[in-house]
């Protein structure tokens, strides 16, 4: 962390010709199981991780914000008054690149909605550097945003609270970067405390930390980055949500949150085949969040699956309770990704279906999907041989190296 800090006070002095005023620093984030619940207003159990954006700060006398990054060579600067001008649809068209998720946040800030405006604030410089790799899964977009907005929040005094900015984040990159995605990411970002997870609920908002306990068990997290880019703002990301929606629509719910796997013999009978395999998807997941965070809290859990012909679900017990017991349940997150909610591609089913044959505890795509990071849950023990069972399967298979990589559950956002 030393050194990401040293290096973004050293870009900013680099591009501005003096010292930022100060760094904040939010993180990225593994989701440890809940994929595409969260715009379904399900559950989702993120956690931060040790990998972090930081952004410097300087104020400026005029109304210029000007922004550079590690990310691309170019500097963008904006007026403030031109900022506060855009309309949904105007942010969506004239912030683009990488610098949208930085001047995005500026103007969601500047929304009546969250009680900005940024005809009354002054001017800033920015410079921002990370150590989250991009397009892994591991959410570099929610980290460059939750940075970004603590730090606006701070001086421009807007006491604004951890969850609204979470809003705030989502907000723009619904709008100005144009992926519709929901808000587990920036809560996470935010919300993160040191070795627990962040239980939230897409529907109320409300977030409580829950214990993990995987160093008192012995065991890691393993992200395997198999290389392969996604993202969120194009292709199957916003098909899948728009599925989900139609099923909602159909089961006449207001999202797929309130449909329970005891519903979904009824959705077998009114949705088509692919419709009723992407509701299928969500509504076991929020199951396997709830018995995740159960399990973790040393209560008992039951799996819940659908059929595979559709006509009602089965359980599984999942064990007494703690970070050992969660395998099967990542495992069945998994399955449900792949073959009901056809997210995952050929690295990460190997990268799964290889660390738990060598030992991992269990295993699961983490992300939107089509490309990015799985997650493993191993002992420390066998660390070393899953990494080289992995690197040898990927290459038998003619792939590409996957990145391997420890991390840790952190802290959320903070000024530095």
């Amino acid at each position: 962390m030393t050194d990401i800090r040293d290096d973004t006070r050293d870009g900013f002095q680099a591009v501005f010709g003096r010292e930022p005023e100060g760094l904040w620093s939010a993180p990225g984030r593994v989701n440890l199981i809940g994929e595409h619940t969260d715009y379904n207003l399900g559950f989702v159990l993120p956690f931060a991780i040790d990998r972090r954006t930081v952004v410097g700060v300087g104020l400026r006398d005029d109304r210029m914000m000007r922004v550079a990054s590690t990310f691309a060579d170019e500097l963008v600067e904006i007026s403030l008054d031109a900022l506060a001008g855009l309309s949904n649809d105007d942010a969506g068209r004239e912030l683009s690149g990488w610098s949208a998720y930085v001047l995005g946040v500026a103007w969601a800030l500047g929304l009546d909605e969250f009680g900005g405006d940024l005809r009354a604030v002054p001017g800033l410089d920015l410079f921002i550097d990370s150590d989250v790799p991009v397009g892994a899964g591991l959410s570099s977009s929610a980290a460059i945003e939750s940075a970004v907005a603590l730090a606006l929040n701070d001086v421009w005094r807007l006491e604004l609270d951890r969850p609204t900015l979470a809003r705030v984040g989502q907000r723009a990159e619904n709008i100005a970067v144009g992926a519709p995605t929901g808000i587990m990411d920036q809560s996470a970002s935010l919300l993160g405390v040191r070795d627990h997870a962040v239980f939230l609920d897409c529907r109320s908002l409300e977030a409580q930390v829950v214990p993990l306990g995987l160093d008192e068990a012995g065991l890691v997290v393993l992200v395997i980055d198999t290389g392969v880019k996604h993202s969120h703002a194009t292709g199957g990301y916003g098909e899948r949500r728009s599925a989900c929606e139609r099923g909602a629509a159909a089961m006449g719910v207001e999202s797929l949150r309130d449909v329970t796997v005891a519903d979904l013999p009824r959705a077998r009978e009114l949705l088509d085949d692919v419709t009723y395999r992407r509701v299928a998807h969500v509504v076991t997941e929020n199951q396997r969040v709830l018995d995740t965070v159960d399990t973790l809290r040393g209560e008992s859990g039951m799996l819940g699956e659908a059929d595979e012909d559709g006509s009602g679900s089965s359980a599984v017990a999942v064990g007494p309770g703690g970070p050992l017991a969660i395998g099967e349940l990542l495992d069945a997150s998994h399955r449900s990704m792949r073959d009901d909610f056809e997210i995952s591609v050929p690295e990460l089913d190997l990268a799964v279906e290889t660390a738990v044959g060598a030992g991992a505890i269990g295993a699961r795509m983490t992300g939107g999907g089509f490309g990015g990071a799985a997650i493993a849950l191993v002992k420390l023990d066998d660390l070393s041989r899953v990494q080289v069972a992995v690197d040898n399967a990927f290459s038998e298979h003619g792939f590409a190296a996957p990145d391997t990589f420890v991390v840790r559950a952190s802290d959320g956002a903070a000024r530095n």
